[in-house]
């Protein structure tokens, strides 16, 4: 059964403040205030020197259980959100891969599912290494990316980018935050931008609650898992409000799903799920059994759940 190894994360030290980012992005003093007001978001990191490759390497040195088991390393996946990150031929994972001593590596890159691909990634991750049949094989899956664009900085009316990284150790054994079912599905008929169809932004913003509750939904029900057995739901940090009517819509109390890092982070493309976990070991939510789910949604539009057991 795949578990989480390890788990670690980086946040640059540069903080820009919503208004900061109004005259870059081009926001009415009224969107700042839906920003600010309506959705939760405060601020976010950035690193305008720094490269993709930095936000990854920092994010992975953190990792404890790396360190002298580079060897045990099977497969490197970046998981991101957007399809093209570096122009040709510059590849950032394969500098990571060296920087790590991982060269030895199968190492790619996976972007089917947006802002949902990170836990694609650890679901495949898991699949790897079970076919592979080595108890002690290790998978690393990176998650971070550089809002080196208007469409990698902003969400019309619903989010903004942040920079930062995270690192996960996967093995496909363990009893360590073991991963009990993974739900997804893709409404196709909302992929395009969304800027430019006002009419698709809409039906997106209004079915955006209900697609996502089926995601959480159908991996409770793989799991077994009712969701009264639910200690915490660790989300990705698009905005609060979209949880908030998540909770409406399902009973669940928004008391126990982890919108601390909503104001502080914005939204980190694939990393959110991750620095919630920590975030939630560091304030000790999570006990030795308990069942919680990581969920997420991308553009294009997929939407996922993950269900684990501390």
């Amino acid at each position: 059964m795949t578990s989480l190894a390890g788990v670690a994360t980086y946040l640059p030290e540069q903080r820009f403040t919503i208004e900061d980012l109004a005259g870059p992005l081009g926001l009415t003093p009224m969107q700042v205030k839906l920003f600010r007001r309506f959705h939760g978001l405060d601020e976010v990191r950035r690193d305008p020197d720094g490269t993709l490759a930095d936000l990854l390497t920092s994010a992975a040195a953190g990792l404890t259980g790396l360190a002298g088991q580079e060897h045990r390393v099977r497969y490197v996946i970046h998981a991101r959100s957007m399809a093209v990150v570096a122009p040709y031929p510059h590849n950032p994972l394969h500098e990571v891969c060296r920087a790590l001593g991982l060269g030895h590596a199968t190492a790619f890159t996976v972007s089917h599912h947006a802002c949902a691909t990170g836990l694609l990634a650890l679901d495949m991750a898991g699949r790897l290494l079970a076919g592979d049949g080595d108890a002690d094989a290790l998978a690393l899956v990176l998650t971070g990316e550089k809002a080196f664009t208007r469409d990698a900085q902003l969400v019309p009316e619903t989010s903004v980018f942040g920079e930062g990284a995270a690192a996960c150790l996967v093995r496909a054994g363990g009893d360590q935050d073991r991963l009990l079912a993974y739900a997804v599905n893709t409404q196709g008929e909302f992929d395009g931008r969304l800027e430019d169809d006002p009419e698709l932004l809409g039906r997106y913003q209004r079915e955006y609650p209900g697609w996502l509750a089926a995601a959480v939904t159908a991996a409770l029900s793989q799991a077994g898992t009712g969701l009264d057995e639910v200690s915490l739901i660790l989300p990705h940090n698009v905005n609060a409000v979209s949880w908030r009517k998540l909770c409406r819509r399902t009973g669940f109390p928004v008391e126990r799903v982890l919108l601390d890092n909503v104001p502080v982070t914005g939204h980190t493309f694939c990393a959110d799920g991750f620095f919630n976990y920590q975030t939630a070991l560091r304030r000790g939510l999570l006990r030795p059994g308990d069942r919680y789910l990581m969920a997420a949604a991308g553009l294009g539009a997929t939407f996922s759940a993950m269900v684990f057991e501390h």
